[in-house]
């Protein structure tokens, strides 16, 4: 008989993986409210950062994809008690991922206008654009090592370390947000929009740095690069590709959003990024508890446990709720100054104050997508979910986007087709999960 799966084993690798998720969109949100309050072209600066913020984010999360594969693995091997026979994977799959951001950086950089340009940027916001992406794409190879590393330390079972590294990055990145985008008198001239971009880069960094002492010192894990290719580097590339095409999928709903948006004018574009900036903060929170589902779940699959599986799934799922819920009352009650942590624009806040509601209502069918997603992340079946997103935005997301413009609905209309990709996409991971592990179970 499987033995019980305690609250306090879930809790153990949830509460860190929460506050290093949250890091990453806490770092957006700040690079938002602080670049939408610059005292001088306050609102194209935001629209530009949440331009390039999104296409960055694709970048990132396509690429990034890589981290999912690895913890996978290493879970199941760490569960199967074989940890010691994959040695030489973790440093190939790093050199690997790292090369290919390095050939995506060099091939958009010289292109960047004209990526912009796609994304309906123009005039000053285009200009923007171009700068602002020119210094933070440097750090796009950094962010994919560190996501790496991070994945290894995952599937063996340790989320304080990634929190460790996102939470150091993320103070750093506020503190010189504040330093060079409003200047310090004396000291530093204001570098707006440009200031907000090398605080990034630089906690980059930080951050990748971090996570490479960490790796050398404090595992057993080495990043010598050694012949021949592991065995398993073949399934790794199959996982990360199925989430390539997955991910590419996804941020093409995003991207489209923000394109649409970007059409509305440049007050619909700053709502926009504000509404995004606070679905991510929203979906990383909750996101802490489909970490503990990817980690454990591989490491029961790996051990054949699928009673333990099964309660991992209720148990991650409540507790999912239990957050989202929090995250709903706080945006009740605080629905009319949560905006103004953004921008003193009164446009845009009137904009922001329309679709805040649908961010809210939102929430708890977000937190049955990200959940299980977490499983079935752990459990390496990226086949599935690459399934399930290319249905959720070909047969759902862009459908419904577009009928909200031949409709008129702007901003509400994408964020209902947003509503509609999250129910098709935790709808479906739900359904198979039931189909394929119900009748596994020993203790039903």
């Amino acid at each position: 008989m499987s033995k019980e799966l305690s609250s306090r084993s879930i809790n153990r690798l949830a509460i860190p993986a929460i506050f290093a998720g949250i890091a990453e969109p806490v770092l957006s949100i700040t690079d938002t409210a602080i670049v939408g309050n610059i005292p001088e072209f306050g609102v194209e600066s935001l629209a530009a950062a949440g331009i390039v913020g999104a296409f960055l984010s694709m970048l990132i999360w396509i690429l990034g994809q890589t981290r999912s594969a690895i913890s996978a693995i290493v879970a199941q091997y760490l569960g199967a008690g074989r940890l010691s026979e994959i040695g030489s994977l973790p440093a190939q799959a790093i050199y690997l991922n790292v090369s290919v951001s390095i050939l995506i950086l060099l091939a958009t950089l010289p292109f960047s206008e004209g990526i912009f340009q796609l994304l309906n940027a123009q005039g000053r916001v285009l200009e923007y654009c171009v700068s602002y992406y020119g210094i933070r794409v440097w750090g796009f190879p950094l962010t994919l090592f560190t996501f790496a590393i991070m994945g290894i330390f995952q599937g063996l079972q340790n989320t304080v370390w990634p929190m460790l590294i996102a939470l150091t990055g993320t103070l750093i990145n506020i503190v010189l947000d504040l330093a060079l985008v409003y200047g310090i008198a004396g000291w530093i001239d204001p570098m707006n929009l440009e200031g907000a971009a090398w605080a990034s880069l630089i906690a980059q960094g930080v951050m990748a740095g971090l996570a490479l002492f960490l790796l050398l010192r404090r595992t057993q894990v080495g990043l010598r690069f050694t012949l021949p290719l592991h065995p398993e580097l073949k399934r790794l590339v199959g996982m990360a590709l199925n989430l390539f095409v997955r991910t590419l999928s996804l941020n093409i709903a995003l991207l489209f959003a923000v394109r649409e948006a970007t059409a509305l004018g440049d007050r619909y574009i700053g709502a926009h990024t504000i509404a995004v900036n606070l679905w991510l903060f929203a979906a990383f929170f909750i996101d802490g508890y489909s970490a503990a589902g990817k980690i454990l779940g591989g490491r029961f699959l790996g051990a054949r446990d699928y009673d333990r599986l099964w309660l991992l799934a209720r148990k991650a799922l409540r507790y999912g709720w239990v957050v989202s819920a929090m995250l709903m009352l706080a945006g009740g009650v605080f629905y009319n100054q949560v905006g103004r942590l953004f921008s003193s624009d009164p446009a845009v806040l009137e904009a922001f104050s329309q679709i805040f509601i649908i961010v809210i209502l939102g929430m708890p069918v977000n937190t049955l997508a990200f959940i299980y997603d977490g499983l079935y992340k752990g459990m390496g079946k990226m086949r599935f979910l690459r399934n399930v997103l290319l249905v959720a935005t070909f047969l759902g997301f862009l459908p419904a986007l577009y009928l909200g413009v031949w409709l008129g609905w702007q901003l509400y209309g994408i964020w209902a087709a947003m509503m509609v990709w999250m129910a098709i996409r935790g709808g479906a991971l739900v359904w198979d999960f039931r189909r394929k592990f119900r009748p596994l179970l020993q203790n039903t």
